[in-house]
Parts: C-alpha cells; structure tokens; sequence
C-alpha cells in the first residue's frame, strides 16, 4: 500500500477489503486527506460533498472526453463521437438534447405498468416458496425487461445481453488488470449490430426507431440523421446504463429494508413513503459511487496543487455521506429532509435516465412489499458485487416470512 497523502490513509477503487465497506477510509480521506493522491495508480481523489459537487459542475476544468472511468483515461484510448457519457460541451450538449427527445419524462412515466407486470412476471411464483433473491430474481431481470422493451430488443436476446454487460465490469481479483475496460462501441457493435438492421427495415414504436428516423443539425451546421455507428454507441449507452445502476439500487434496497425492519414496516403500511425511501437509499448507498475525470487545467484544492493532465476520482458514494453536509450521514433515514444527493452526478452529466431509475426503484419495493413484506438476508448466500464503477450485489437471497 503506497499513498503520498501524510496521513497514511490509502484508497484504493479496486482493493475487495475496502470495496465491502468504504465508508470508514472514505471519512478519513474527508477528514484527514480531502485532496487525496494515490501513487501506485496515479490519481487524485476528492470526497467532501461541497468538493466533489463544485467538480461536477465545473466540466472545463474536470473534463469527461478522454473518459469517466479510471481505466480508460489511463489507457489514454480515443472515445468515438456520440459517448455523452465520455464527451464534453459542444459535442456533448449536441448528443444529449438528441437523446433527450427520445428519452422524455413523459415516455418513463407511461411505462409504469409495463414496469409493474415485469415484477409480477418474476416474482408471483415465489410466492409462498419461503425466499427469493432481490437481483438474481429481479434485479436482473425487471430492468433488463424495461430497457430491452423500450429499445426494441427482443425478450428471447435480453438475459444474453445482461449476462454481457456483467461480465465486461467483472473484478477478477483485487488489482487493476491494466486492461481498458470496454468502450461502448466495442459493446454495441458486438452486439447490437443486426438489431439495428432489422430495424432500420421494420420500424415500431421504440426508441431504437426513434433514433434511426431522428434528424438534427450538427456541428458543422448539417442537418442529418444518426449513422449506424451513432446509433449504436446510443444502444449501447442506453442498454448498459439502464441496466447496471437499477440493478445495484433493487440489490440495496433488499439489503438496507431488511437491517431496518422497523423502516421496512412503515413503507408497508404507508406506500407514499416509498419515493423518499428511495432517495435515501440511493443517498445512503450510491451505486455508482465515483467518476473520473480528466484534469484541464491546473487546479488548488486545500493547499495542494494538482496539475493539468491528472487523473481526478469525484468519489460522489463519500460525498453522501459527508457530515458537512447532512447531519448523522451514517444513519438510515427513510425520513431524511437531504436536499439533494449526487448518485445520479450533478451539472451536465446529470444521469439522463435519473426518472426511470426511480420509477423502477420505486415500482421494485412496492411490487415486493406488495407479496413479501417480511424479509432478512440470507447472509451465507449472499455475494456481493465487484467491479471498479458500480457497487452492489451479484446475489442478494433473502428468507420471506
């Protein structure tokens, strides 16, 4: 373990031990290291909320274009036009008010009982077996259903997909694998390719369609249509990130209802309370608790300088928990009063599916609540998830009463 922060304290995004719990070297950096370097990756990290959310919104300082993920900005790798999440202004507002035409409030919302049917689908025949696992009988499974229905992806070539995108963020082990992770490109080629074509000749009503016939003007003042390539870096973009973070929100909430029964008992007999309960979780556990940016200028923060061309960590999951910012942080509340949090971003990269997010969310509990309002973990069973962008779990049984 190598830091050159004086305190001794040593983060690591891809050390299991701290993975399993961050939250007490998380509040030593906040206390102890607010700017944090680590040597061995070669990476600045901040974690105080007033730190990390003025970082989010300063997008020309903490630049996203040569990627948000710690090992693709290392890799030093070209990121493909279109990537909103790996792009910064113009090119990025240009790509996401595109996507936001096709991704509306309204749409997300007009899917709840769509939403609703995909739980019942997975989980009426647990019923009465005694148990169910919240990820692998619906994490999976209900965010899959919903994002592959919007997209137009067909129901027998949804689990595939999912089982894809697991893997590609799988951790074999503790240490970083020097190896890029996979761009969104490589991912939608892969596997979107011949959905897109079949598309292109057989419109319906979804977005895959949607985005094939959209037209805009672009950067040179031309006004055109998606390419295929765009198409698919959107696909891939929409299926990946509708996908993961719900998934790992679904795994939380099975796990922090039941080490909070008395919570869990009042949402059962008061389902208004379920939204706020929500946002507590996503606050309490961040699924995907830090970004990375790109350094563009040289910068101070607590009397340290950092200099143009580094790598900086927003670690948004500590940031949650800052005590600067919300008093007790590290007591469950589903009665919070909190503002706002940062697990979905701050600024221009605002998470865009921040409403579906929720709404599945909020459809999960209510739908399990609705079957199975008595549940603890089945700790011997349970795994929990690792890889170095989300944060959750890859099973999460739990005994129903």
């Amino acid at each position: 373990m190598t830091t050159t922060s004086e305190s001794g304290v040593y983060y690591d995004p891809y050390d299991f031990e701290i993975d399993t719990d961050p939250y007490p070297v998380w509040k030593r950096m906040r206390d102890e290291a607010p700017l944090y370097y680590n040597d061995k990756y070669d990476f600045f990290a901040l974690t105080r909320f007033d730190d990390v959310e003025k970082a989010l919104i300063d997008w020309d300082t903490y630049r996203s274009g040569r990627g948000s993920v710690l090992e693709i900005l290392k890799a030093n790798i070209e990121i493909p036009p279109g990537s909103i999440l790996f792009e910064d202004p113009p090119s990025h507002d240009l790509h996401r008010a595109l996507l936001s035409r096709v991704f509306t409030p309204k749409r997300m919302n007009a899917i709840e009982p769509k939403v609703r049917a995909f739980c019942a689908e997975t989980l009426d025949p647990l019923v009465g077996t005694g148990h169910f696992d919240f990820v692998r009988d619906l994490g999976v499974y209900m965010p899959m259903r919903t994002i592959g229905m919007l997209l137009g992806i067909p129901e027998a070539d949804q689990e595939a997909i999912r089982e894809q995108l697991d893997e590609g963020l799988r951790l074999a082990d503790g240490t970083d694998t020097g190896k890029p992770a996979p761009t969104q490109d490589d991912f939608a080629n892969e596997v979107f390719g011949e959905y897109v074509d079949w598309r292109a000749d057989h419109p319906s009503d979804d977005l895959m369609t949607d985005l094939l016939n959209a037209e805009f003007e672009d950067h040179t003042g031309t006004t055109r249509r998606l390419t295929r390539d765009e198409i698919l870096i959107y696909v891939g973009l929409l299926a990946g990130a509708g996908n993961e973070t719900t998934t790992r929100l679904i795994s939380w909430t099975g796990k922090l209802l039941a080490e909070h029964p008395d919570q869990r008992r009042e949402i059962a007999a008061d389902r208004s309370l379920i939204p706020q309960a929500i946002e507590e979780i996503l606050r309490y556990e961040a699924p995907s608790p830090l970004q990375a940016r790109y350094v563009a200028r040289d910068v101070e923060h607590h009397g340290q300088g950092v200099v143009e061309g580094s790598i900086m960590l927003l670690l948004n999951g500590s940031a949650n928990r800052d005590e600067r910012q919300y008093e007790d942080p590290d007591r469950f509340d589903i009665h919070r009063r909190m503002g706002h949090h940062l697990s979905f971003g701050y600024g221009i990269h605002f998470c865009l599916g921040a409403a579906l997010a929720r709404l599945e969310g909020r459809v999960a509990l209510d739908e399990v609540l609705q079957r199975f309002p008595e549940w603890e973990v089945d700790c011997d069973n349970a795994v929990q998830a690792r890889t170095s962008t989300v944060r959750g779990w890859e099973k999460l049984p739990v005994i129903v009463g």
